[in-house]
Protein backbone atom coordinates (compact mmCIF):
# COMPACT_ATOMS: atom_id res chain seq x y z
CA UNK A 1 0.00 0.00 0.00
CA UNK A 2 1.83 3.26 -1.33
CA UNK A 3 1.43 6.24 1.78
CA UNK A 4 1.59 9.58 0.21
CA UNK A 5 3.21 12.11 3.28
CA UNK A 6 2.48 15.74 2.10
CA UNK A 7 4.05 18.63 3.65
CA UNK A 8 5.03 22.88 3.59
CA UNK A 9 0.93 24.35 4.54
CA UNK A 10 1.06 26.99 6.81
CA UNK A 11 -0.57 30.78 6.87
CA UNK A 12 0.94 32.90 4.46
CA UNK A 13 -0.34 36.37 3.13
CA UNK A 14 -1.64 37.49 0.18
CA UNK A 15 1.03 37.77 -2.09
CA UNK A 16 2.99 34.99 -0.64
CA UNK A 17 4.29 32.19 -1.34
CA UNK A 18 4.04 28.26 -0.31
CA UNK A 19 6.09 25.05 -1.24
CA UNK A 20 4.20 22.18 -0.81
CA UNK A 21 6.18 18.54 -1.05
CA UNK A 22 4.64 14.73 -1.40
CA UNK A 23 6.95 11.95 -1.42
CA UNK A 24 5.61 8.38 -1.98
CA UNK A 25 6.35 5.61 0.33
CA UNK A 26 7.39 3.18 -2.27
CA UNK A 27 7.59 2.76 -5.74
CA UNK A 28 4.82 0.32 -6.94
CA UNK A 29 4.33 1.64 -10.54
CA UNK A 30 6.69 1.75 -13.48
CA UNK A 31 5.50 4.41 -14.54
CA UNK A 32 3.27 6.85 -12.97
CA UNK A 33 1.62 10.12 -12.44
CA UNK A 34 1.34 12.52 -9.60
CA UNK A 35 -1.09 15.35 -8.95
CA UNK A 36 -2.32 17.98 -6.51
CA UNK A 37 -6.11 18.40 -5.51
CA UNK A 38 -7.54 21.13 -3.18
CA UNK A 39 -10.81 21.21 -1.29
CA UNK A 40 -12.20 24.31 0.18
CA UNK A 41 -15.01 24.11 3.13
CA UNK A 42 -18.40 23.62 1.72
CA UNK A 43 -16.58 23.13 -1.94
CA UNK A 44 -15.92 19.90 -4.20
CA UNK A 45 -12.30 18.56 -4.33
CA UNK A 46 -11.06 19.97 -7.42
CA UNK A 47 -7.82 19.32 -9.69
CA UNK A 48 -4.78 21.80 -9.24
CA UNK A 49 -1.74 20.27 -11.47
CA UNK A 50 -0.85 16.97 -12.14
CA UNK A 51 2.90 15.87 -13.42
CA UNK A 52 4.03 12.42 -15.05
CA UNK A 53 7.24 11.33 -13.30
CA UNK A 54 8.75 10.01 -16.00
CA UNK A 55 8.91 12.87 -18.50
CA UNK A 56 7.44 15.85 -16.67
CA UNK A 57 4.68 16.34 -18.98
CA UNK A 58 2.22 18.42 -16.87
CA UNK A 59 -1.12 20.08 -16.49
CA UNK A 60 -2.71 22.91 -14.60
CA UNK A 61 -5.80 24.22 -13.69
CA UNK A 62 -6.69 27.44 -15.44
CA UNK A 63 -6.90 29.84 -11.80
CA UNK A 64 -3.26 28.80 -11.26
CA UNK A 65 -1.63 28.85 -14.70
CA UNK A 66 0.98 31.14 -14.18
CA UNK A 67 1.42 31.60 -10.20
CA UNK A 68 1.70 27.62 -9.43
CA UNK A 69 4.82 25.39 -10.67
CA UNK A 70 4.80 21.75 -10.34
CA UNK A 71 8.14 19.60 -10.72
CA UNK A 72 8.95 16.41 -9.45
CA UNK A 73 12.45 14.19 -8.06
CA UNK A 74 12.27 11.03 -9.03
CA UNK A 75 14.47 9.86 -7.25
CA UNK A 76 13.07 10.87 -3.87
CA UNK A 77 9.52 9.61 -5.59
CA UNK A 78 8.07 13.53 -4.47
CA UNK A 79 6.48 15.70 -6.29
CA UNK A 80 6.51 19.49 -5.58
CA UNK A 81 4.23 22.46 -5.79
CA UNK A 82 5.22 26.09 -5.53
CA UNK A 83 2.70 28.55 -5.25
CA UNK A 84 3.43 32.11 -5.97
CA UNK A 85 1.40 35.27 -5.19
CA UNK A 86 -1.27 33.32 -3.88
CA UNK A 87 -5.04 34.56 -3.14
CA UNK A 88 -7.38 34.22 -0.51
CA UNK A 89 -9.46 31.96 -2.71
CA UNK A 90 -6.59 29.45 -2.82
CA UNK A 91 -7.51 28.63 0.87
CA UNK A 92 -8.21 24.90 0.95
CA UNK A 93 -6.73 21.72 1.80
CA UNK A 94 -4.08 20.42 -0.99
CA UNK A 95 -4.08 16.89 -0.95
CA UNK A 96 -1.49 14.89 -3.07
CA UNK A 97 -2.75 11.97 -5.48
CA UNK A 98 -0.91 9.38 -7.45
CA UNK A 99 -2.05 7.74 -10.72
CA UNK A 100 -0.68 4.35 -11.46
CA UNK A 101 -0.79 5.55 -15.31
CA UNK A 102 2.14 7.69 -17.31
CA UNK A 103 -0.21 10.28 -18.14
CA UNK A 104 -1.48 13.66 -15.89
CA UNK A 105 -5.14 13.58 -15.42
CA UNK A 106 -7.45 16.59 -13.64
CA UNK A 107 -10.15 13.69 -13.11
CA UNK A 108 -9.70 12.55 -9.41
CA UNK A 109 -11.22 9.21 -9.91
CA UNK A 110 -7.96 8.62 -12.06
CA UNK A 111 -5.99 8.72 -8.82
CA UNK A 112 -5.25 5.22 -7.22
CA UNK A 113 -3.66 6.56 -3.86
CA UNK A 114 -4.10 9.90 -1.90
CA UNK A 115 -2.40 11.71 1.29
CA UNK A 116 -4.14 12.98 3.89
CA UNK A 117 -3.79 16.65 2.86
CA UNK A 118 -2.55 19.67 4.01
CA UNK A 119 -4.01 23.12 4.96
CA UNK A 120 -2.75 26.24 3.09
CA UNK A 121 -4.25 29.23 4.39
CA UNK A 122 -3.82 32.70 2.61
CA UNK A 123 -4.93 36.23 4.85
CA UNK A 124 -5.84 39.04 2.95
Amino acid sequence: QVQLVESGGGLVQAGGSLRLSCAASERTFSSYSMGWFRQAPGKEREFVAAISMRVGISVYEDSVKGRFTISRDNAKDTVYLQMNSLKPEDTAVYYCALRGSAWPQKDLREYDYWGQGTQVTVSS
